[in-house]
């Protein structure tokens, strides 16, 4: 660990665990929340969850589980050059996507439409919530509480978005906790905002990388972004000879590296501009942790792009329609019929929420397996061809 900030977050200045515990003799607060979310359950279930590419198109696309650990390296490396702490940072870029349904957002998105149909009032179905509801409720690990129990920090990290009603819910079960920010209109911790851009730097990187494997993106095309264009250009200048796989490496090495060095010198320059000294000061401040304008123009630029050419490509599309389809039937099927589901989801009321926290949880492999038990051998065959 490099020396910290005086605007960094202190393990030992924790806001604390909703279950008070001792703490541990050789390891940090942060430390723990890491090693819980490593080993819980839902964690493991990360890599068989789709980031872009459905799990068995390809043994080398990005599941949730290593664009989880993508976000985790570059959330630490940007920390230790601006002295913020390394431990939170991992710990939130580990946890954010825990509650991540299959199929990506397609699945994210039929789950929505579902849950809005079924209950109304409650809001609809926000990953990032339901990432909290993992480490909160979901996981059933320890003897005396629900849930992972973890920091405040941690946790408030991972509630990186959420609409008002929902805020609303979280300050009336947990008064001046993770919700409150919401309706104050408060930052969270510095590290929690850095690992909210190590997520988008990470996943515009990969994805381009995934879209060429899967020969949905030709290299050729990368070079109308003008980012890329620029970043081509630098490096066949210095290596004029370079082609192939190796020279959309370079490229891709290129961007991540302008990223981070931008999101390092625009912070530095933010934080010093509003003259932030302690984490609590920044949470009354904007957002600190930032790229250039210039830079957020052309990463905007790459990400139309990715949601025109790769995101929106035919063969992606029929994936997604048909991954909507399975996630919306077996929504309904276990609605109409609870007892289609294990003993402990069943139990739990209201049954629309139960629903939503098994389906949610469901690998791509277990909800293909799902549908075709409830709906019959070859319900999926749109899916899988």
């Amino acid at each position: 660990m490099s020396v910290l900030a005086p605007f960094a977050s202190v393990p030992e200045r924790s806001r604390g665990r909703r279950h008070p515990q001792a703490p541990d003799l050789h390891r940090n607060e942060f430390q723990r929340d890491r090693d819980r979310i490593v080993h819980s359950t839902a964690f493991r279930r990360l890599v068989y969850k789709t980031q872009v590419f459905l799990n068995h198109e390809g043994d080398l696309f990005r599941t949730r589980l290593t664009h989880s650990l993508e976000v985790a390296q570059l959330a630490r490396s940007i920390a230790r050059r601006l002295g913020l702490h390394e431990d939170l940072c991992e710990a939130i870029s580990l946890a954010h996507d825990l509650g991540h349904t299959p199929f990506g957002h397609a699945g994210q998105e039929a789950l929505d439409e579902a849950y809005r149909a079924a209950s109304p009032d409650a809001g609809g179905f926000e990953h990032n919530l339901q990432s909290l509801r993992v480490v909160d409720h979901l996981e059933e690990r320890y003897p005396d509480h629900p849930g992972l129990n973890l920091c405040f920090e941690t946790r408030e990290g991972i509630l990186k978005h959420c609409s008002r009603r929902h805020a609303l819910a979280l300050e009336q079960e947990e008064p001046g906790g993770v919700g409150r920010r919401f309706l104050e209109r408060t930052q969270p911790s510095l590290e929690a905002q850095l690992a909210n851009l190590a997520d988008s730097i990470a996943y515009n990187a990969h994805d381009v990388d995934d879209g060429v494997r899967a020969g949905l993106l030709e290299y050729e095309q990368l070079l109308e972004v003008p980012l890329l264009a620029r970043l081509h250009a630098s490096a066949t200048a210095r290596h004029p000879s370079l082609g192939g796989r190796r020279l959309l490496y370079a490229l891709l090495r290129g961007l991540i590296e302008q990223l981070v060095d931008d999101t390092v010198a625009s912070t530095h320059a933010a934080i010093a501009t509003h003259g932030a000294t302690s984490p609590e000061e920044v949470r009354r401040l904007p957002p600190l942790v930032c790229m250039d304008p210039r830079t957020v123009e052309a990463v905007h630029e790459l990400q139309v792009f990715l949601r025109e050419r790769l995101y929106r490509h035919p063969r992606v599309w029929q994936t997604t329609r048909a991954a909507q389809q399975v996630i919306r039937e077996l929504f309904t099927a276990y609605l109409a019929q609870p007892e289609e589901m294990p003993a402990e989801h069943r139990e739990r009321i209201p049954q629309a929420q139960a629903v939503v926290d098994y389906v949610a949880g469901m690998t791509d492999r277990f909800a293909l397996r799902e549908h075709a038990r409830i709906f019959g051998p070859g319900s999926v065959d749109a899916l899988l061809g």
